[in-house]
Order: structure tokens, then sequence, then C-alpha cells
């Protein structure tokens, strides 16, 4: 078994930790606003696929107290990027490996400046996890993530899919993590997107509406031939398969119950959005090498604009 550090128990770390958890791995989350409830009540997760109660699960408000593990699981917020180094830093031994757990593109080469990248991973979460009040973590819908590496190293991705090995979470293997994070972007972009623009709507109403559902596939359609773009100019083979994609995660979508979007959430409670991981450095890459992406960039100019707005509010 593994000692694991949770760095971000917000909705999304605290269901991956306690699956790990439940699995029998030694599991440290860094909480900051559930840290009282949750050492009184312990960490409940309702979740389609059995729900998990951690009566006294090992919890800490700095990482200090928490100290080297086997492996973190970093899943901040983009826009705490600029934290995670202090945040990680004090559970990082010479063994250490690091999963970053995080929506957006290029926060893993942020890891490797600062830790090395060799023990750098991507993990890519499809899944609906929402808060609920302190302490209680609703696991909606789906769930797996895709791991990969950011050398791309088949034997370092199956050392991080044995990590999960026993736990109630499918996991798939990325042998690109760049298209894998360029797949992921293509969900993120179009729902999160459109659904904060449209005054902060679910899934279902963005795919109800005919306008907004025709802008969901023309945004994979451009993001997906962005990241065909850095995948090529990155020397990699792998390239995404915009019209299936698309197929896809609007099927998917369409399947799942009404989901509200993190960067939704985010903007509806006023806090700020993950404007620049999720849509100005996929804009920022796909402009370096010529591609045309019109919707992409008013869909960033716009959701910068109400970005601004929280900030400053």
């Amino acid at each position: 078994m593994s000692r694991v550090a949770v760095i971000g128990a917000g909705a999304v770390g605290c269901y991956y930790g306690a699956r790990l958890a439940e699995a029998g791995h030694e599991v440290h989350f860094l909480m900051r606003r559930d840290f009282e409830a949750v050492r009184r009540d312990g960490l409940h997760i309702l979740s389609k696929d059995g729900d998990v109660h951690l009566a006294r699960p090992d919890v800490a408000r700095e990482p200090s107290a928490i100290g080297p593990a086997d492996w973190v699981l970093c899943a901040l917020k983009a826009t705490a990027v600029e934290e995670a180094r202090a945040l990680v830093a004090p559970c990082v031994g010479p063994s250490t490996r690091i999963l970053v757990l995080m929506n957006g593109l290029g926060l893993e080469d942020r890891f490797a400046a600062w830790f090395g990248a060799e023990r750098v991973f991507g993990g890519l979460a499809f899944t609906c996890i929402n808060r609920g009040e302190p302490g209680v973590v609703h696991h909606i819908d789906y769930g797996p993530v895709t791991i990969g590496h950011l050398l791309d190293d088949p034997g370092e991705v199956d050392i991080a899919l044995a990590l999960w090995a026993g736990a109630k979470v499918e996991t798939v293997r990325a042998p690109s993590l760049l298209a894998g994070r360029w797949t992921k972007l293509c969900w993120n972009i179009p729902f999160n997107g459109l659904a904060v623009t449209a005054g902060g709507i679910t899934t279902d109403r963005v795919l109800a509406d005919p306008a907004l559902r025709a802008s969901v596939t023309a945004l994979i359609l451009e993001v997906a031939a962005a990241g065909n773009a850095d995948l090529a100019a990155h020397g990699g083979t792998a390239r995404l398969d915009g019209e299936a994609t698309a197929r896809n995660m609007v099927a998917a979508t369409e399947a799942m119950a009404a989901y509200r979007p993190s960067t939704m959430i985010d903007f509806v409670e006023g806090r700020p959005m993950e404007v620049a991981a999720i849509f100005e450095e996929p804009l920022r890459r796909a402009s370096a090498l010529g591609v045309a992406t019109p919707l992409l960039s008013m869909l960033t100019g716009q959701m910068r604009s109400l970005d601004a707005r929280a900030r400053v509010s």
C-alpha cells in the first residue's frame, strides 16, 4: 500500500482520495474549508458507485504535517497553481511521484520545472462531482481517470495505474499525455464556457438549446484542430478525430444527469474561474501555430471579461 497526500481536497480530491483510502492506502488530506467538519464527522462520499464514509480520515491544515509521501495527488484549482509549489513541496521526498489532477493545459510543465519531469503525471477525470455541505461530496455520474506520464514513459504509467488497482475507479492509459489533455479540453472548453456565458446553466440546458448545441460541436472541432497542430509541433504522432470526439462527447454528456460544471459553479458563486489554463493557453498555442479558432477566441474573450468582473466585485 502507498502513502498518498491529497493536496487540494475539494470535490475531486476528496472523491479520488476516499476511493484510494477505501482500497487500503494511507491517505492524508490537506484541508481548509472542510477541516473542522471532517475532523468532527468524517468524510462522506455519496456516490452512484457506492457511498464511502471515512470516519476518521487523516486531515491536516498544513502540508508539513503530512510530510513526504509515495504519491501526491494535486487536485487544486488551476487558479491556485501559483500556490501549488509551496503546498506540494513538503510532501515530496526522493521517490515521490506527483499526479496533477487539475484542469487545463501546460500545468504538468510547471510541476516539472519545480520537481523534475520524471516524477510528474497528468490525471484527466471525466466525472460529475460536486461539493455538498462541509465534509460531503456528491459523485453524480461517470468517474474514470485517464493517466499519462509527462515524458510518456510506459513503465511509469504502469506504476501509476497500479496505484489504483483495487480501487473503485476505472483507469485508462494515455500513451500521449498531451493528446489526453487536448481531448479533455474538447469537453471542458465548450461545456464549461457555454454554461457560463449562457448565464450559469447546466449541461442539459446547453444541449437543449439548438444554437448552443451547434456551438459545442463547432468548438470541439476547433479545439481538436488546435490540439493536432500542437501535437505535431511537439513531435507526437497521436492525433484527435474531431468529428468522432464531438459525437462521443455530446452523447456522453446527453446521457448524464443535469450537471453544473466546475467553472459554472465558480461563476455563479462569484469566485475566480480557471480561464488561463482552460481557455487562454489553448488559444495561445492555436494562435502561435496559425490555427484559426474564431469561436474559441470569442469565447475566451467573454470568459476573460466575466472573470475580471468577478475578481473586482
